[in-house]
This record gives structure tokens, C-alpha cells and sequence, in this order.
């Protein structure tokens, strides 16, 4: 759900005069919607995609219900990888989270935030566990954490537009892993596709009546575990053989073996959300074309 805010917040926040915001507003400079008393207000969103792309600072975030420090320290995205293992390991959610929305700030990418931070500190903490230096329930909790900050990141994520493609997504049946799913579908939405996760531990069954309904351009399937190989093959590839000529099947995950991947057809492998990102952008600039 969008966060809206009057412009007097706005200029609160940034430290500029009610009436600079209010001119923004009005010259288009910063996307605004009226209310039916003609009242300004502003999604956080717009708010937050006008300073990454402007020399204007987020001087005051806690106005916004941003933690106090937003956007006043630059990270490098090495040192932020190492930062966010330390905070996921202590349960440290505050910071993590100020760690994630201060890249977002400092105009990092979300799929290099996904990769080469998230992504990456669990690895570590997977390194760690293996050495007997961490707990599950430290990798448990630690996703717990994550998500609760990637789905704070989709809200400062502008809506993509009333037209863009859809694609929709999850994990089979017997997988219960919702981080990668839910990385793919912010890094596609912030790519302005109508991206929608559709969850975890999904049958093929129910997969196939979400996309006779919503008829995506991309389905994705995020596979970290898989109950019986030859029953994943045998319903993917039902699957595959009714929607694959029309939907641009991508698949990715620990979970997709070698031997699997030989076994089944699909448009695109991606190890990594920016893999993704690219195919989805081709994907989109093919359609425009033909569309011409």
C-alpha cells in the first residue's frame, strides 16, 4: 500500500520551503495526485525516486517513518555485504535496515542490492554455518528480517505503469524458501514490469490457474528444494507444453540441478536476479518493437 505525504512533511524531510515543494508539484517536477479538495499529496515513492535522481537530501527521514540515519551514510556495496552478514546474524533488523534503504538512496540498483548484499550475506552466513560458526535459527531469523525490509523497499518502489507487462512467479510444492521470490519480483517491478509473487510451496495445478488468469509475459519459478525430481519434471513439463509457446518460462534456484535442467525446457536460466534483469529487459524491448 502506497505512503502519502502533504507537502509540508515533504519539505520537513528534505529542508526546503513548503512553497519549493508545492511549486515541484505543481510543474510536475515531482509526481503528485489531488485530493478531491484540491489538496496536494505526495506517494513516498514519487518522494524517494525525485532524490536519488536530484541533488536534494533526505535531511530528516524519521518524518517519513525512515530510520533517523537514512541516507547519511555511503556504503560500498563489499562493505555493506559484510555489514548486513554481522547485523543478520545478530537479529540487528534496525541496521539492516538502514543498510539497505541507504543504498537504495545512494541510487544502487535493486538487483545489485539483491546479489551482491542479501544474496551474499547468506552465503556468508552459509560459509559460517558449515564452520559451525552459526546457528539455523540465525539463518532463519535472518530471512525473517530481510523480508520485512525488502517489502518495505517494494513501498518506496514507484508503481510501474497501467500498461506494463506482467509476470508472476513463486516456488513449487514442498519449497517453503520465499526470499528469492520475493527478490525477483521487486527487481522485476523496479524494471516497471506488473510483477507478482505468488508465494511459496505452490502445486503445479494452481500454477497453471494463475496463469490462465493472468496471462503474464514472464512466469518464473524460484527453486531452492524439490520433493521428487521426476514428479517436478513430469508437472513442469505439462506445464511448459501448454503455456510455452506464449509465456517466457524463466527458472532458477540451488534447486535446479544439472540433471534437471537437461531435462526440461524453459526461455531463460538465471543464476542471480540480475541475470533476470536482463532477460526481462530484452524481453520488454522485443514486445515494444513488434508493438512498432
Amino acid at each position: 500500500m502506497s505512503v502519502f505525504l502533504t507537502p509540508k512533511q515533504v519539505s520537513r524531510a528534505i529542508q526546503v520551503s513548503e512553497s519549493s515543494v508545492k511549486r515541484w508539484c505543481d510543474k510536475g517536477i515531482i509526481p503528485t495526485q489531488y485530493t478531491a479538495g484540491g489538496h496536494r499529496r505526495i506517494a513516498l515513492s514519487e518522494l524517494i525516486e525525485f532524490l536519488r535522481s536530484s541533488k536534494h537530501q533526505l535531511v530528516r527521514p524519521e518524518v517519513l517513518g525512515l530510520p533517523s540515519t537514512t541516507g547519511q551514510t555511503v556504503w560500498v556495496i563489499d562493505r555493506a555485504a559484510e555489514q548486513v552478514t554481522e547485523a543478520l546474524l545478530k537479529g540487528d533488523e534496525e541496521q539492516c535496515r538502514q543498510i539497505i534503504l541507504d543504498l537504495y538512496l545512494a541510487e544502487h540498483c535493486i538487483s545489485s542490492i539483491c546479489d551482491l548484499v542479501i544474496a551474499k550475506a547468506f552465503s556468508n552466513i552459509g560459509d559460517r554455518w558449515e564452520c559451525g560458526k552459526a546457528e539455523v535459527y540465525q539463518e532463519r531469523y535472518g530471512c525473517e528480517v530481510s523480508l520485512r525490509v525488502l517489502h518495505e523497499l517494494r513501498t518506496l518502489i514507484p508503481n510501474p505503469p497501467a500498461d506494463a507487462p506482467v509476470a508472476i512467479g513463486g516456488t513449487p510444492e514442498g519449497d517453503q524458501y520465499s526470499l528469492p521470490t520475493t527478490m525477483v519480483e521487486l527487481v522485476l517491478r523496479d524494471s516497471k514490469w506488473n510483477a507478482v509473487s505468488l508465494g511459496t510451496n505452490l502445486p503445479f495445478a494452481t500454477l497453471r490457474a494463475a496463469i490462465l488468469q493472468h496471462r503474464p509475459r514472464i512466469f518464473w519459478l524460484s527453486v531452492s528444494h524439490i520433493i521428487d525430481d521426476q514428479n517436478f519434471i513430469r508437472e513442469y513439463t505439462e506445464l511448459y507444453d501448454e503455456f510455452g509457446l506464449d509465456v517466457a518460462f524463466v527458472v532458477g534456484g540451488r534447486g535446479m540441478t544439472e540433471s534437471i535442467r537437461q531435462q526440461i525446457q524453459y526461455s531463460a536460466f538465471c543464476d542471480n536476479v540480475r541475470h533476470l534483469e536482463s532477460f526481462a529487459q530484452t524481453i520488454k524491448n522485443t514486445t515494444e518493437k513488434n508493438a512498432d
